[in-house]
């Protein structure tokens, strides 16, 4: 367990929830989602978030999907849990995650309610003093801070170390990181970041949450360094050629940021099925097809290349 005050960066993976066919969490397929993020060298595992179906988690499904996360990782990557909901379960989970040997949390949206920034701020704030683990806020939805509010919740609480953004307003985010600058990690949280990722980058976020690292990790990678390196050339293709295909499949139904990650998993022979909860649907048939076509194009100009990574 980490008590070192720095985010994860790079490159964050998000494994799923895979079930089994009796709709249980599939511990071995777990597993195999965690190992071949990090065998792609992934920089951290962030277990139970939105890609991993929150949501729809049972407390004792959330528990074994955090054992799992942290007998896989065995210390060689951070772990972080997502916790939120509501106040009383947030608070729950935050105890329970930390009791199970993490290195921090993703802290989620509250259930329903928008509320004022008085009282987002009670809401983190009710979260943070519960433990001093590190934590990353995350804008989205009905949870989104303003300046003023966020910069009181960063001198409060020093084990915040980073913010991930899933709202996309670029000129709240131009704001916050030209004002806040480097006292956090910002993190491109948005539904397939990679498809912002070079917009984000020229604000100052220098690290993203990939789904496709969950069954094309190495594009998410050459993608990743080619921005870094100014490779424009390199990244307009990967653009064309693979993210924005994907993504367009991905914009067809709601709940496809969830299943299609499963349906890139199954394509490519990882044991997860195409199959989620309520109220996410599984990828349709003709769109599983479009996938698998998108996918086998990408392997063929693409190949797949072991590579060392650095890790953070």
């Amino acid at each position: 367990m980490t008590v070192k005050r720095k985010s994860p960066t790079g490159i964050l993976g998000f494994p799923t929830a895979p079930f089994n066919e009796k709709g249980n969490i599939d511990e071995q397929a777990l597993a195999a989602n965690i190992t071949f993020l990090m065998d792609s060298g992934i920089s951290s595992i962030f277990i139970a978030c939105g890609s991993g179906e929150f949501h729809a988690l049972n407390k004792a499904e959330y528990q074994k999907m955090i054992e799992v996360a942290v007998a896989v990782t065995n210390q060689q990557i951070p772990v972080y849990a997502g916790v939120g909901g509501s106040i009383a379960e947030a608070v729950e989970l935050v105890s329970l995650s930390a009791d199970l040997g993490v290195d921090g949390y993703l802290i989620l949206p509250p259930y329903l309610i928008e509320g004022e920034q008085d009282g987002l701020y009670n809401y983190y704030k009710t979260i943070l003093c519960k433990s001093d683990l590190n934590a990353i806020l995350y804008q989205r939805d009905n949870a989104v801070l303003q300046p003023p509010t966020l910069k009181r919740l960063l001198d409060e609480f020093p084990q915040i170390v980073g913010v991930k953004d899933g709202y996309g307003n670029m000129e709240l985010n131009m704001e916050l990181t030209q004002t806040i600058g480097n006292r956090v990690e910002w993190l491109n949280g948005m539904p397939f970041a990679e498809i912002t990722m070079p917009a984000y980058k020229g604000i100052g976020f220098n690290s993203y949450s990939s789904a496709i690292s969950n069954y094309l990790p190495h594009i998410s990678q050459l993608y990743f360094n080619a921005l870094l390196e100014g490779n424009d050339q390199l990244a307009n293709e990967i653009y064309l050629d693979v993210l924005l295909p994907i993504n367009h499949i991905r914009k067809q139904r709601k709940g496809y940021a969830v299943s299609l990650i499963k349906a890139g998993m199954n394509i490519i022979g990882l044991p997860v099925e195409n199959s989620v909860r309520p109220p996410c649907v599984p990828v349709e048939k003709d769109h599983f097809e479009q996938l698998r076509n998108i996918i086998e194009k990408t392997l063929e100009k693409y190949p797949t290349q072991k590579k060392e990574v650095t890790k953070s």
